[in-house]
């Protein structure tokens, strides 16, 4: 696949709309009762917004949340009111910025925090569980090795910071913040999207190891999914041969998500407390490809 050509960069949006918010990656707007949301290509890791670009990654996490959204509705309602605001009269005279970046989506009172699912044994769960034997509270099976798979997928929320670190939370903290029924049926709903994408992608050759979600709720009370939704941003992808050859090793698959900027960077020397090194250009390069070939693989569309 060619990682080169017809590629684009966006680090901002402006817009003749009121800004909601300016996140780490996203840019929303108020319109009317509704969010228009556009993915730049900013790249986020260790809670901070790297200097360097990802040309097209804004594309890649738009259009994949945008497939996840329409594959579970059956399964939760979502935020989309549209994945194309760019066709609409509105619009239109925005619509290079626009096309392949933005959603409309409804606005929605959102829980405060993230509801992260591990099916797998990896990144900051392995630390957890080789300091405590436990992840967020919960107790698992002792002689676990790095990256097992767990008997069963794991709901470990955690705080949502608007700055700052998120931290992890027990289910029972997480019960304190949003009330017991909103938590369980966060919980429910959070192991029900994992193992219904983690099924789909492991037809295609695709592990989901872990991966979190964002809730808000309607006027009826009713949860919603927001956010975005199966993402390299929001989750950690292996190939299954990868994985096999890799664990029987007890080495680290190659990632297929951001975690492949995160190692660049643990090597690096970055202290992780001051603002981070731009990545060099080969770095730039491999990860918009595995950007890019995680969406082939997992919506069997090109860029």
């Amino acid at each position: 696949m060619d990682t080169k050509s017809n590629s684009t960069e966006i680090s901002t949006v402006e817009l003749p709309f009121p800004k909601f918010k300016s996140g780490k990656v996203r840019e929303v707007f108020v319109v009317g009762d509704q969010l228009l949301i556009v993915s730049t290509d900013r790249l986020s890791a260790f809670d901070y917004v790297l200097p360097t670009l990802i040309p097209d990654k804004g594309k890649v996490l738009n259009r994949l949340s945008s497939f996840w959204f329409h594959q579970t509705r059956n399964l939760i309602p979502n935020h989309l009111v549209t994945d194309a605001p760019h066709e609409l009269e509105l619009f239109k005279p925005y619509k290079e910025q626009l096309m392949d970046r933005a959603v409309l989506a409804r606005k929605l009172d959102v829980f405060p925090v993230e509801a992260i699912v591990r099916g797998y044994l990896a990144g900051s769960g392995w630390k957890s569980y080789t300091a405590s034997g436990e992840i967020c509270g919960i107790t698992l099976p002792k002689g676990l090795k790095f990256n097992d798979p767990l008997p069963e997928p794991i709901f470990t929320p955690s705080t949502k910071a608007e700055s700052g670190h998120d931290e992890n939370i027990t289910f029972k903290e997480l019960s304190s913040r949003v009330g017991m029924e909103n938590a369980a049926r966060i919980r429910s709903l959070a192991l029900e999207l994992y193992r219904f994408g983690n099924r789909f992608a492991q037809e295609k050759g695709i592990i989901i190891a872990d991966t979190k979600f964002e809730f808000g709720w309607d006027a009826d009370g009713t949860i919603v999914l927001v956010d975005e939704i199966f993402t390299p941003d929001s989750s950690r992808f292996w190939k299954t041969e990868e994985y096999r050859s890799c664990h029987a090793a007890g080495n680290e698959p190659p990632a297929f998500d951001k975690q492949f900027v995160r190692n660049y960077l643990l090597k690096t020397g970055w202290d992780r407390n001051s603002q981070p090194p731009q990545l060099p250009g080969e770095v730039v390069l491999q990860t918009r490809s595995k950007y890019l070939e995680i969406l082939r693989i997992l919506t069997g569309k090109e860029q």
